[in-house]
């Protein structure tokens, strides 16, 4: 409603592997996951009830989302996301994008969706995702998040930076051996564990971060 006052959380959630990898070795846009890493998003192309539930409601909360630019260069590329495999996996949300970048890009192959890249670090790509949000959270009439969905240098810049309020790792039940690390060389930080839900494919971790 008109006057209406939001809280836009600021959410970093990505898939990690039990030995701490959100990609498998040897990334590359053609192969944005490297080798092994499709088992990191089993659960969110799952049939289970639960994963769906998190899968649903993660994508319809998010009024702007983060992205690195090796992560939207995959998206983006020819093997990337189309007309139903998008953000939210199945979902295929439409929320605003930003990408963190050095320079935009010549062209977007996926033009039907609203992109901003931010030249000047994460902490502006941060300010310009929480402004899309809150004019969509106003327009919806209730509460939508920032998300960071990756990759790992996006989510652990935000992370040392302070920016985040809830951290949710999807764990997948694989060692990869090798790959993109989350978490080496973060800066310490407590976090407090909200909740935890086992499925049949992940378990789904959510912590509030100190």
């Amino acid at each position: 409603m008109p006057g209406q006052t939001t809280r836009t959380r600021v959410v970093a959630d990505i898939s990690v592997s039990v030995d701490g990898y959100v990609t498998g070795p040897d990334p590359s846009p053609e192969s944005g996951l490297g080798t092994g890493g499709d088992a990191l998003h089993t659960w969110a192309f799952s049939e289970d009830r639960d994963d769906r539930r998190m899968l649903s409601e993660t994508t319809a909360r998010s009024g702007a989302v983060v992205m690195g630019r090796r992560l939207f260069d995959t998206v983006d590329g020819p093997g990337g996301w189309n007309e139903d495999v998008g953000y939210g996996a199945g979902e295929v949300g439409k929320p605003a994008f930003v990408v963190v970048t050095g320079a935009p890009p010549e062209s977007v192959r996926l033009k039907n969706l609203d992109w901003t890249f931010v030249t000047t670090g994460i902490t502006d790509a941060v300010a310009a995702a929480r402004a899309h949000a809150e004019a969509a959270a106003q327009a919806a009439g209730r509460d939508l998040d920032v998300v960071l969905m990756g990759g790992a240098a996006t989510i652990r810049s935000a992370l040392d930076a302070g920016l985040v309020d809830v951290l949710s790792l999807h764990l997948a039940p694989v060692l990869l051996g090798g790959g993109t690390p989350l978490f080496t060389g973060a800066v310490p930080r407590p976090l407090v564990r909200r909740s935890v839900l086992a499925t049949s494919t992940a378990t789904h971790l959510t912590y509030d971060v100190g």
